[in-house]
This record gives structure tokens, sequence and C-alpha cells, in this order.
């Protein structure tokens, strides 16, 4: 432990009071006693005692013992495992740690945000490090340097939550001229070679990354020669023509055309390089075998590349290019115009004929491709010099996957936060419904069946229970509704709502149902995977029924096994390699429109007439999939051999293994059996922070003989146990605030180890169930009546 001394200031000040309190008591004696000789022994004594606590405390200065230092090596080593760049930050600011990775990235171990990258990067980078500290995590998902694209994860961490992990990882950018790096050290730069082209991988510095076998021969002399970091320029000289050539050889060779490709965006990138031998007569245009080199360069670019001549038609275009605009490399069209739409054909040709007369700086534009109208492309175009006939280059950027990806991403992320949205919503709305059905069961109790009232408030307790059913819905959705989850055949579940969809279809509707062979068991829950299959199937119908008054058409369910190697074949990036049991329902409806397909599963979404639907049906199906361990995925099948035009929906659920854990058990659900005798005696402390629903339950519990103490919040319990008897029950609410209820509960439970304790909550118990995880706890879920609260506290009492 390391020490700190006393502070010399404190000292001095500890100093002055002493002699302050002599002097004072100086002068008392000498106005009470009268007697300046005994005054001045006083003040003598003080001054004494003053001094020999200055030096006392010089010689033996006191010491603070300080924290010692975490011992950060265990992190550094964990980082350096990664081949990322990783840091850490505290709340000050100030640069905790970094592995080597972060230093060779950066240059050093600067502190995030203030990295080298732009000034737009750096403010993405502030912005990301702020909602971290806010929301816990954050990311950026493109920042740009030496060319190479990154993104940045941040993470909060720590037991305090006082530390910022900074994760920076290579996106296509790096990984693309990786890749060019690669090429050319390995068997495709000795390809090149062979034909005649030496290539090289130059840094924005000027300097060598990567070299093939016949340009490190022809530079240095040998093979093998220590080429990568040297300057590129000291290897070449310029004769009186202005042509280059390699120093080593003199003027005695032949010249070499020398060819800048760029194919990373951004001033900082690497550039690829070709050198081609020319012969000396060959100034003006290149030669039929450097032609055939270009050609081969070209076809061998992992990106795609097209070359346009100066009368705007194309000369060649690779592989690469042909993929990413979809067109047959062996008939490619003529003109560039002709993949594009109407609206792009113009701007793209101006821009053509702009570079093709000798504009130099390259520019990249946003077209659509005829054969995907909805999904732009990046085209990159820049003027071409030394290529012959060849006088734009163009280089398309296959982003379809990126596309995709960042569709999936966005779609995620929404479901997400529109999931969260609908949880909280729906535990504040039971809360008002406990309010609201809880009156409504007082006011019966006061009420006979032939009164004028009692009528009027059965029906606002009817839909009241409506619309606690919605917010049931709403929990579904959100993946937060409570699952008794069991193992069971999947084809055991759909025999037992077959004759239930049977009556939901009507005659006009065919059902078939198959079954796969070698099925494995699934672990959901019964109840809720057949409301999965009702809801599928009452939309199914209404496809049909909208596509032909008479409703005729054919639902189709299937099941069957996916192997884990078959998913790995489906090349997913959402579904993990797995073994899996496929619940698959197609329906003749016609299709979902392109426009509604990504909305679907979202609540409240419907395109059904006002009054004839929620919106709820395929977003319950979205939750209690997701919460039951599945994947869901919806699309349309076009008109063929499987039939006519139709929507499938695929449901992936894992197959339940005997060697997997059981899970913890859940807090036991009350009202388990209701008892005959609700009244009872005893003392029941009721935490709730909501008003209306705390009113309710006091008045509910009061009735049945009970004696009530209520506490508006967590601290209040408390200082009630603190201060009388032990109560015989604890009733709490779990999400309050100052204090939740398990915090509470745990402290309770310090006094009185054995108080039992029952937990009411509007939110589902599989969204709490670790916050309430303790001993003899009963869980109740709201919104529940005043029999069903009167029953879980009998149950509980009943059972000591």
């Amino acid at each position: 432990m390391a020490s700190l001394p006393t502070s010399p200031t404190a000292s001095r000040g500890a100093a002055l009071i002493a002699v302050t309190c002599g002097c004072a008591a100086a002068a008392i004696i000498l106005v009470v006693i009268g007697s300046a000789p005994i005054a001045a022994a006083f003040l003598a004594t003080a001054l004494v005692a003053t001094g020999a606590m200055l030096l006392f405390r010089r010689l033996f200065p006191r010491t603070t013992e300080l924290g010692a230092e975490p011992d950060w090596s265990v992190a550094r080593t964990v980082a350096e495992s990664s081949p990322d760049a990783i840091a850490v930050t505290d709340r000050a600011g100030r640069l905790v740690c970094a592995n080597n990775r972060y230093e060779t990235l950066f240059g050093g171990f600067a502190t995030p945000p203030g990295l080298p990258f732009d000034a737009t990067g750096v403010e993405l980078l502030g912005a990301a490090g702020r909602a971290a500290w806010r929301d816990g995590t954050a990311g950026v998902a493109r920042l740009l340097i030496k060319g190479a694209q990154l993104s940045a994860e941040v993470t909060r961490a720590g037991e305090d939550g006082n530390l910022l992990v900074w994760r920076f990882h290579a996106t296509q950018g790096l990984d693309l001229a990786q890749t060019m790096e690669n090429l050319i050290s390995g068997g495709t730069g000795d390809r090149l070679g062979s034909a005649g082209i030496m290539a090289a991988l130059i840094n924005p510095d000027g300097r060598i990354r990567a070299a093939n076998r016949v340009l490190r021969a022809r530079a240095m002399g040998h093979e093998e020669g220590a080429i990568v970091g040297r300057d590129f320029a000291r290897f070449l000289i310029t004769d009186s023509h202005g042509m280059a050539r390699f120093e080593r050889e003199g003027l005695a060779r032949n010249p070499l055309r020398v060819l800048q490709i760029p194919f990373l965006d951004g001033e900082d990138a690497p550039m690829l390089v070709a050198l081609i031998d020319e012969e000396e007569n060959s100034q003006p245009a290149i030669g039929e075998s450097a032609a055939a080199h270009i050609k081969s360069l070209v076809s061998l670019m992992p990106f795609g590349v097209a070359l346009i001549g100066a009368d705007g038609r194309f000369v060649q275009m690779n592989d690469a290019f042909a993929r990413a605009a979809a067109v047959d490399p062996h008939s490619p069209p003529i003109y560039p115009g002709d993949l594009l739409v109407r609206e792009d054909k113009g701007v793209v040709a101006d821009a053509i004929r702009r570079f093709a007369g000798g504009a130099t700086h390259s520019t990249d534009l946003a077209v659509r491709l005829k054969d995907h109208p909805d999904e732009p492309v990046a085209l990159s175009i820049a003027g071409a010099r030394g290529l012959g006939n060849s006088a734009v280059l163009l280089s398309l950027k296959d982003n379809s996957e990126e596309t995709r990806l960042k569709r999936e991403v966005a779609q995620a992320t929404k479901m997400q936060a529109v999931g969260q949205l609908a949880g909280g919503v729906a535990h504040d709305f039971n809360n008002i419904l406990t309010a609201i059905i809880g009156h409504c069961d007082l006011m019966l109790m006061r009420h006979s069946p032939g009164d004028s009232d009692y009528d009027d408030i059965q029906q606002i307790r009817a839909n009241s229970n409506r619309a606690a059913s919605l917010t049931r819905q709403l929990l579904a959705f959100s993946r937060q509704q409570t699952l008794r989850p069991q193992v069971l055949q999947l084809p055991d579940v759909i025999s037992e709502v077959t004759n239930l969809l049977k009556r939901l279809l009507g005659e006009s509707v065919t059902l078939t149902v198959k079954h796969g062979r070698n099925l494995g068991p699934v672990r959901a829950d019964p109840g809720q995977l057949e409301q999965v299959v009702v809801n599928l199937a009452v939309n199914a119908r209404d496809a049909m029924m909208s596509k032909d008054p008479r409703g005729t058409g054919t639902l189709a369910i299937q099941t069957y096994a996916v192997t884990t190697a078959e998913v790995r074949k489906l090349a997913s990036d959402i579904l993990p390699a797995a073994d899996y049991v496929v619940l698959e329902v197609a329906d003749t409806g016609g299709g979902i429109p392109p426009d509604v397909l990504p909305k679907i599963f979202e609540p409240f979404f419907t395109t059904k007439e006002v009054g004839k639907g929620t919106g709820l049906g395929l977003s319950t199906v979205y939750g209690i999939v997701k919460q039951s361990g599945g994947y869901i995925f919806a699309d349309n099948v076009k008109a063929g051999s499987r039939g006519p035009a139709g929507a499938v929906f695929t449901i992936y659920l894992p197959v339940h293994t005997a060697g997997t854990l059981a899970e913890a058990p859940p807090a036991r659900i009350l009202p388990r059996e209701k008892p005959v005798d609700l009244w009872g005696t005893g003392t029941i402390l009721l935490v709730e922070d909501e008003d209306m629903v705390r009113a309710v339950a006091e008045r509910t519990l009061t009735r049945q003989g009970y004696t009530v103490l209520c506490a508006e919040h967590g601290e209040a319990a408390l200082e009630l146990l603190a201060s009388g008897p032990k109560p015989d029950l604890l009733i709490s609410d779990v999400m309050m605030p100052l204090m939740d209820g398990p915090t509470m509960v745990r402290q309770a439970r310090a006094r009185y180890p054995d108080l039992p304790i029952v937990f009411m909550s509007g939110y589902a118990e599989e969204t709490i169930r670790k916050s309430i995880d303790l001993d003899n706890v009963a869980f109740l879920a709201k919104p529940f009546s005043v029999q069903q609260l009167a029953e879980a506290v009998r149950a509980v009492l009943g059972a000591k």
C-alpha cells in the first residue's frame, strides 16, 4: 500500500488553533484572578505545546493509505489475444491500457476519441463514447484511416461501470487492402510476373507494402530482396524522354510503363502499381503485347473493373464487374448506360465524357442498376492514361450483400426498440387494469345481479379483461410473456390443433399436413406454439379470401429436420449452425407485397380494414418464436411447380438435447388451487408505488380479515420493519423508484430470514426471474382480481 504524508497546511492550521486557545485562556485568567504571572505561564505553556506538536508532526508524519493501483497485466494479456485494436479508458478520459495492435494501427498510444481520423471521424467517435457512458454500448460503422475502413464498438465496463472499452476492427476496406497484399505476394503475383507484369502495393507515404517476385528481382537483383518498407521512387529513374526505368538497370534495358490503379477511396488509401516493359518506339500508344498484359491485369482484379474507350463503349470488363452488374461477361452491353435505370444514364454519360476529355480527379456516383432499381450501388469513374484505346476506368462495388445486412440489422434494431416500448407500455397498462378490475370487483360485492348497475359494472370488467389480453399479446411480441416450456414433438402439437384449424379455415380452404422423418424434440410451450399455428393460419385464410371472395385455396403445414451441415450451406448471417426442426406454413393467397414484407412483424401494423384486426397476430408469433429460442422468416413463393403464388412462413426451432442443463425453477405462480375459505388473520406489509393499485390491494386484504401496513416504496417498508413487529407476509411490487422490490426483500430477509414473500408485477415472470431468484418467494402477475389476490395470500399463509 502506498502512503501519503499529512498535509503541512493541516499542521499549520492545528498550530494556529492551539496558540489561539492559549491566548484566550491567558486573557480569562488575567480578568478573573488578576494575576499577570499566572496568565503569562498559561500563554508560555501553550506556545511550548504548539512547538512540540509541530516538531512531532515533522519528525513523525502521519500517513494516509491509498488504494493499490489495479494490476492491468491480465487485461493486457487478454487484449493481446484479440486480432482487434483494443483500448480501455477511465471516467477521466485517461488511457488505462491498450494492446499492441492498437499501437500499430494508430502509431502510438493516443487516447480515444483523439485518434488520427479526420474531423468527422473524431466527432463520431466522441459521440459514441458519450452514448456508451449513457446507454452502455455504442458504435461507429465507418471510420477511415490510411485508406482503410474501421468500425468501432464502445462498451461501458468495470464493476462500477467506470471504464470504457474501445474495440476497433477492420471492415471491407482494410480486408480488401490485405487481400490485395496477399495476392501480390503469393501465387497471383507469380502469375502476373509470368505475363510480364511487375506489381507492387504502395502505401500513401510512397513505401512498398508488397511486391511480386519479378519486381523484386528487377529492382534489387534477386527475388528474395527485402523490399517491403523501402521507398518505391528510389528504385526508378527517368531518361531524357521522361520514360521510367529501374535505377540498377540504367539505360540499357527497355523503358517501363507505370500504371497506377486506385482501388480504395480516400487520399490515404494504398495504391496498386503495375510496371510493364515497352519498346523504345512505343511512346505514343501501347503495343499489342502490352495490351494483352493490361487485359490480364484487369481480369485478375478481385474487384469490379471495366475499361471504357473514348467513344464511350466498353473495351473490357472483368468477371467481378460482370457479377456486380448482373450481366453476362461473354455478351456484355455496348454502353455503360445500358446497365442503368433511365434517370441515371445521363449523369454517367456526362461523367464519362468529362474524364475521357482529360479530367484528372476521380468521382464516385450512386447509381441504380435496371435489374435492381431499389438498391443503389457505388460506381467510381476515373480517367485512364497509358491504357491504349481505354480512356475511362470504371469500378463497380457489389454491395448487395452489405445492403442486405444493413437492412436486416436495421430491422432487428427497430424490432428490439419496438419490443422494449411494447413491454414498458404493457407494464404501465397492467397497473391501470389492476386498479380498474379491482374496483369493479369491490363494487360487485355491493351489488346483486338484479341491480341496475350490476350489468354496467360487469361490462366494464369484461372490457378490462379484453384489454388485459391485448397486453399479454404485447408482452408476447416483446418476448416478456411467461412461458412454461416442455420437451415435446412438433407433430404432436400440430395434431392437437388440426381440428380447430379445419373449423377456422372453413370448407373452401384445403388443409394439408405433412411431417418429415427423424424429427428431434424441441423445448417450447405447447400452448404458445398452438397460438403460433392458429395465428398464421388465420392470416393465411384472410389473405386467400382477399384474393378470392370464396376463400378457396390451400394451406400447407409441413415439418422437417434440418441438420447443421444443411444450415451451413444456407450461409445465413442470422441462423446459427445447429440442428433444427422446421415448421413451414404456406398458403396460396398471392403473397405479401414487397413494401409490406419488412413491416409484418411490427405490432399494430395491419393491412386489414379498420375494426377487422389489431395487427398483433404476427407480432405475437414473432415474440413467441424468439423467446422459444427459434427463428422465423417470411417470404413469397412465385407461381410455378409448387402451385399458385403465396406466402410462406418458415420457423426454425432448435433441437433439444438431453445433455442441456435444466433451467432454474421459476418462482411459484399463484394461485395453484382455489382454497375454499379465503378469510384469514395476520399482519401483511404491502409495498406498492402505484397509489391506485395499493388502495385496491389494501381494501381487499382488509376485507379478508388481515391487518395491512402500507408503504409506498422500499425505504418506507424497511422503516416499518425496523420500528414494528415482524409481519406474517410481505407483498411487494418488483419495479419501484428509489429501491426496487428484490433489494428491499434482501435487506428484510437479513432481519427476518423466514419471512414469506409474494412479488407482484406488470412485467412477466420470465423477464424478472433473475432478480427475484430467492427462497420462499411466490409471484402474482398483474392485472389480478380481488379474488386472485385473496387466493394468493391464503395459499401462502395457509402453507406455513
